[in-house]
């Protein structure tokens, strides 16, 4: 079984949208795809079969002050609007709706990755927990800590999927994958730091502490899951696709430029995949 997995990065998840949209160009698909945070976003528009959807909400619509702005933050104590990106834009009758009918009708097994703010623990959703313009698991995966406020799944707050399992490779292999592809949105050397989250988990540790501690640990959850995914690929069981450098971009600059750049990277890269799948029957499981 084939998978793929989609790490996400804020802003710099435009790379895995060129990396779909090449895929849906070529005709490729995977047998099972696991998103996190801004990476689900861009699984249901691949599951959607929706070329080009998630490149024109990165490059058109993160731009209004609807979707992520100051404007957010003091009136909702949200930056980024979830409500307005997976409703107001997403619903059947938005100005870009998601393809749910053909997402659930795929053969490809979903699942979004979100963090449990109560317990710190990662859950698995799938596409029994969407419904046609109910998209919360969406919304729950790319809920950053403090940027955003947590998003609630049947009474239960969540945060983004990537403090708690940020490279969901294990996981992956655990429902059944033989080979996959490792989208990451961060050069393949990158080494997170602890310092980077420390003062953030200090000030979410008040409400959520499993979170914080949770968060405090992404640095090494996110460097081992690459590691990991580094050793399978010397295996031939895991294709590392991964931007040469972020073009300047942290988890949300907002630079038409700079994305677009990060996008051509993403499409770039994908090349490497018709080889990969082609050897999936000569390699082991």
């Amino acid at each position: 079984m084939t998978g793929v997995v989609d790490v996400g990065g804020g802003l710099r998840g435009i790379y895995g949208a060129g990396v779909f949209d090449y895929c849906l160009d070529h005709g490729i698909q995977f047998d099972y795809c696991i998103g996190v945070s801004a990476g689900s976003a861009n699984i249901a528009s691949f599951l959607g079969r929706q070329k080009g959807r998630n490149y024109q909400f990165y490059l058109e619509y993160t731009f209004r002050k609807q979707y992520m702005s100051l404007h957010n933050l003091l009136h909702t104590g949200s930056y980024i609007d979830m409500d307005y990106v997976y409703g107001k834009l997403s619903c059947l009758s938005g100005e870009n709706p998601l393809n749910f009918e053909v997402l659930q009708k795929s053969h490809s097994v979903m699942k979004v990755v979100a963090m449990n703010a109560l317990t710190g623990k990662p859950t698995y959703f799938d596409k029994s927990d969407m419904a046609q313009d109910h998209y919360h698991i969406l919304e729950a995966s790319s809920s950053i800590p403090l940027v955003c406020r947590p998003y609630f799944v049947r009474g239960i707050p969540y945060y983004d999927g990537g403090i708690a399992d940020p490279v969901p490779i294990e996981k992956a292999f655990r429902d059944g994958c033989t080979k996959i592809a490792v989208i990451l949105t961060k050069p393949l050397d990158t080494v997170r730091l602890q310092k980077k989250d420390a003062p953030f988990a200090r000030l979410l540790r008040r409400r959520y502490p499993k979170a914080a501690d949770s968060l405090l640990l992404r640095y090494q959850k996110y460097n081992d899951g690459v590691a990991l995914a580094k050793q399978y690929a010397e295996q031939g069981k895991v294709l590392m696709i991964a931007p040469d450098s972020c073009c300047g971009m942290r988890t949300l600059t907002k630079s038409r430029a700079r994305m677009e750049q990060m996008y051509q990277k993403g499409y770039k890269d994908a090349r490497a995949l018709p080889e990969f799948l082609r050897r999936e029957e000569t390699i082991p499981a």
